[in-house]
């Protein structure tokens, strides 16, 4: 009796024990399962904010970018527009005006300085009262005694600023070819005189002295005004 409930008694004990065991083994993977869950919860949860932080960082960066730029932009484009329009519109008020015919006393005298190159000087006085500009080609034409008249062309040359104070003068040049062979086929009386950027023309005798024209008046040409 005692060998059988000794028996029995250590048949229950290995019973329970292991079902003791079978329950631990269990419990260990439910907590492990649950710490391996508890684990890369926070590591996904940290990765998704990450990606979610630096996404949204990049984003905003991207856009403070283009706003940034488009700023910029704008701001060059306000800023040049509106200095370009303030200088252009203190330039224009600030030139000074283009002399006028009736403000100016013009003569001409022979300048030759050779045998075979004439030149005649004729010289503008600023005679008003106020600061004009007398920059650029005069309009020139010769009267011949036939009462014909030539316009003279251009020479090679840029116009000088030529800016005339009240009793200042400016002086321009008409050159040609003298003809020494005393069968000139010109006879000049008149020139005719147009100031730079005027329409009022004045007539001024051939000068007393000034060698004949050789040819016709083809080849004469008259050069801008300079200061004198």
């Amino acid at each position: 009796m005692k060998t059988t409930r000794i028996t029995a008694l250590a048949a229950i004990g290995l019973v329970a024990g292991l079902s003791l065991t079978a329950c631990g083994n269990d419990s260990g993977k439910d907590t492990s399962a649950k710490d391996s869950s508890a684990s890369s919860a926070p590591t996904e949860s940290a990765s998704s904010s990450a990606s979610s932080a630096s996404s949204s960082s990049g984003g905003g960066s991207g856009s403070g970018g283009s706003t940034g730029g488009q700023s910029a932009s704008s701001s060059g484009g306000s800023g040049k527009a509106g200095s370009g329009s303030t200088g252009g519109g203190t330039t224009t008020s600030g030139k000074v005006t283009f002399c006028r015919t009736a403000d100016l006393a013009i003569d001409a005298v022979d300048a030759s300085p050779d045998k075979t190159s004439g030149r005649i000087d004729v010289t503008m006085v600023n005679r008003g009262s106020t600061t004009c500009s007398a920059t650029g080609f005069p309009g020139v034409d010769i009267k011949d005694a036939d009462h014909t008249s030539s316009p003279v062309d251009r020479g090679p040359a840029q116009p000088r600023i030529t800016v005339l104070k009240p009793g200042a003068a400016a002086v321009f040049d008409i050159a040609y070819d003298i003809d020494s062979s005393g069968k000139s086929l010109t006879s000049p009386t008149y020139i005719l005189v147009t100031p730079p950027n005027e329409t009022h023309t004045v007539d001024l005798k051939w000068p007393a002295g000034a060698k004949p024209v050789k040819g016709s008046y083809v080849g004469v040409q008259v050069y801008p005004t300079h200061n004198k």
